[in-house]
């Protein structure tokens, strides 16, 4: 007999509808997956017998075959368990004739009938709402983020016993995790509301603030400017001068996440397996910090089985990438698409993907090999040779990437004894999140129509006057394009910085506020650190 079931096989962070079909005949026994399954789904066969068997169920010794279409789209994971074995009772007959049809599954079978947590479910349940489908059971463990989906009809399931008694018409008062209306599909929904985003989990713990970090108040602006305009930070500074404390305390300045980025974020870290039952949902905006050791599939994503990478994981969050020049010249390279477009495409002979890839890129490197240049006390002992093969591991190209290069001299000692002992330092984040909060307003107010959420990411299109740009100031931009010899990249990402910096000062004129000289002066000085020949990179 025939018996389907519909699922979803995970292509990038979108899920595709897969029909699970299953006959079983008269024959030898045998077990057979056909559709481009992987090893993992031809494992399905030992793991759903036992569980059949061990949940109280017969197992077929016939002749069964099961297809998953369509047959060109190759099938990965272990998600496909919880279906093939929904499909193998209704076509023995262990459940009503046609019961399974109206249903979608996902979810990986224990051997003793348990439904173990999948990737990709909240893609899947978005699918599920886009594409009205057959309500989803799911894995218990993953019913809390497929609560993110208003809309979607989505059950959790603990046990193979669980599903198979929904299927046949459901206990009463299973529930409904969706956002539908009461009494929807008595019987099987009792139509609970989705909860908030995030409601139910469990406190993070404070970000550091910027309160730790010493002196260095021209970095700090820096940190802000990043921040309120999404923009790219280079720190450049000896060792132990504070670039990584600076670095790690970006996140706790940026503005809140959305509802759109929470769920963004959130299936990209579903796609990659990170989600934690107790923590189903990215509430705060992501910091990645991968080794230098890192390889360019685990930087940019990809790999024999793809999976999203570190810029990807970051996604709405910050990338920091301590001792830059360390990176693999290869994995550096790799960056430029993302920085520039805020996604990765990676192609395969069968299909291409594509990981969302908007991210902060907080970069941090020493002046040379050695790391001196700290003053008398730390002079630096390499030799010019050394210094520039030392920077030009990190390419030309790459650094017209970067909006903000910021020199990061060391702390007088001073200054660090100053803060010793029992002296009380007043949080300066809170502070810098409204200021940084209330700029982020202004530029979602002027750029709704783009569909652009902060300065850093409008395009070579918009003219200088469309940022509210006075005269002198473009009179002054020009005469520093052509003093420094700055290319078109950097000519309008220097415009967008100098309109980030208007947005903090908050001045009134058109267009919520105009870009004066002052702003164009103090963005110019971002392009390149302080005292240094941009020659030199």
């Amino acid at each position: 007999m025939l018996a389907r079931i519909s699922s979803y096989a995970i292509l990038g962070i979108d899920a595709v509808p897969v029909r699970v079909e299953v006959d079983v005949v008269s024959g030898l026994p045998t077990f057979t997956v056909v559709g481009l399954p992987d090893s993992a789904v031809r494992e399905s066969r030992n793991r759903v017998a036992a569980a059949l068997v061990n949940a109280g169920f017969e197992f077929p010794l016939r002749r069964v075959t099961v297809n998953l279409a369509p047959g060109t789209l190759r099938k990965e994971g272990s998600a496909f368990d919880l279906p093939i074995a929904l499909s193998i009772l209704a076509a023995t007959r262990q459940l009503p004739e046609g019961s399974s049809a109206s249903w979608s599954a996902l979810g990986e079978l224990a051997l003793d009938g348990e439904v173990r947590p999948v990737r990709g479910v909240l893609s899947a349940a978005v699918a599920q709402r886009e594409d009205p489908a057959p309500p989803l059971l799911v894995p218990a463990a993953n019913e809390a983020e497929a609560r993110l989906v208003p809309g979607a009809r989505v059950l959790g399931v603990g046990t193979l016993a669980d599903a198979v008694r929904i299927v046949r018409g459901g206990p009463p008062g299973a529930r409904r995790v969706d956002g539908g209306s009461q009494g929807e599909e008595a019987g099987a929904f009792d139509g609970r509301a989705r909860p908030p985003i995030g409601a139910g989990e469990r406190e993070e713990p404070d970000v550091p603030d910027l309160a730790d970090v010493r002196g260095q108040p021209h970095a700090k602006r820096a940190l802000e400017v990043a921040a309120a305009g999404g923009h790219n930070l280079l720190l450049l500074g000896p060792p132990g001068a504070g670039k990584s404390m600076l670095a790690r305390r970006l996140a706790g300045i940026l503005p809140p996440m959305t509802p759109d980025e929470i769920l963004e974020s959130t299936r990209v870290h579903s796609v990659a397996g990170l989600l934690r039952p107790d923590r189903p949902v990215v509430r705060r905006r992501p910091f990645r910090s991968p080794h230098h050791t890192v390889s360019q599939a685990g930087l940019i994503g990809g790999g024999p089985v793809p999976r999203p990478g570190e810029v990807s994981l970051a996604h709405n969050g910050v990338l920091f990438l301590d001792e830059l020049p360390e990176f693999s010249r290869a994995a550096l390279e790799a960056l430029r698409q993302p920085l520039e477009e805020g996604a990765v495409t990676i192609s395969r002979a069968r299909a291409a993907l594509r990981y969302p890839a908007r991210f902060v890129l907080v970069a941090a490197m020493n002046p040379c090999p050695c790391g001196g240049g700290a003053g008398p006390e730390r002079p630096c002992r390499c030799l010019d040779p050394d210094v520039r093969r030392y920077r030009a591991r990190v390419s030309g190209p790459l650094l017209d990437r970067v909006d903000l290069l910021v020199e990061v001299p060391p702390v007088p000692v001073r200054d660090l004894a100053r803060g010793a002992g029992d002296d009380p330092r007043r949080p300066e984040s809170p502070a810098a999140r409204d200021r940084v909060a209330r700029a982020r307003t202004r530029q979602l107010d002027r750029w709704r129509t783009r569909g652009v959420r902060c300065n850093a990411g409008l395009g070579p299109d918009v003219h200088p006057r469309a940022l509210g740009a006075t005269r002198e100031a473009e009179a002054m931009l020009l005469r520093a394009a052509r003093t420094f010899h700055l290319s078109a990249r950097a000519y309008h990402r220097a415009w967008r910085v100098a309109r980030t910096i208007a947005d903090l000062d908050g001045a009134p004129g058109p267009n919520g506020g105009s870009v004066h000289a002052c702003h164009v002066a103090e963005a110019l000085q971002y392009r390149w650190p302080p005292g240094r020949d941009e020659a030199a990179w």
